[in-house]
């Protein structure tokens, strides 16, 4: 299976070249500001790629989501899977999606540090496949600069743990690109750097 890895387009998703693929992963922050406009406009141009699946997690931008969550889920296309704390089976592999990140400039799906974002990596099933986060695990693809990190500790517990073939992330524009934690491999797809400029390409994995 080929799995087309994006996020963090903020709005820059129409000057796109997506790879074909056979599932389209988006892992947050495909608006900027998160009005319906905006919402709707992404979704449309989602739906309209040719992959077989779409699958769609929220990041810190998307607030509508979490704000308006009735209102956001409404305007999803029964051809996207959209997860949030929860998952969905495609052609064998299982997937699961959380939008939440540990606290970031007081943006949406921000959780503390600690037992309260560490309930939402609990849910994540022992025989997840696929993973897909909005922030990263800590440790690995998440640089803020040059020197600090800003990913989760719990995260890559759990990770760690389940054992997972693929996490697929961004939130942390600084740390695109691809690694390895334990036999898990990760991903993380921002487009846009830390300017918000769509600089990088899709990352395209073969499971």
């Amino acid at each position: 299976m080929r799995l087309v890895c994006i996020s963090d387009t903020h709005g820059h998703h129409r000057g796109l070249g997506i790879p074909d693929g056979d599932v389209l992963i988006h892992a947050g922050d495909f608006t900027d500001q998160s009005n319906i406009a905006e919402v709707t406009d992404f979704l449309k141009w989602f739906e309209q790629q040719s992959h077989t699946a779409r699958v769609l997690c929220c990041g810190n931008h998307d607030s509508l989501f979490e704000s308006d969550p009735d209102i956001a889920r409404v305007l999803i296309p029964s051809n996207i899977t959209y997860l949030q704390d929860s998952g969905c089976e495609i052609s064998g592999l299982r997937f699961w999606g959380s939008p939440v990140q540990p606290w970031f400039y007081d943006l949406a799906f921000n959780r503390q540090r600690g037992d309260e974002i560490n309930r939402h990596w609990a849910m994540i099933p022992m025989n997840t496949d696929v993973l897909v986060t909005h922030g990263p695990a800590y440790g690995t693809l998440d640089r803020i600069g040059n020197s600090e990190r800003g990913g989760c500790e719990m995260l890559r517990a759990r990770i760690l743990e389940i054992g997972p073939r693929l996490h697929v992330c961004g939130h942390l524009h600084d740390g695109y690109g691809t690694d390895f934690l334990g036999k898990t491999m990760l991903v993380n797809a921002a487009i846009c750097n830390e300017e918000g400029r769509p600089l990088r390409e899709p990352i395209v994995i073969d499971l």
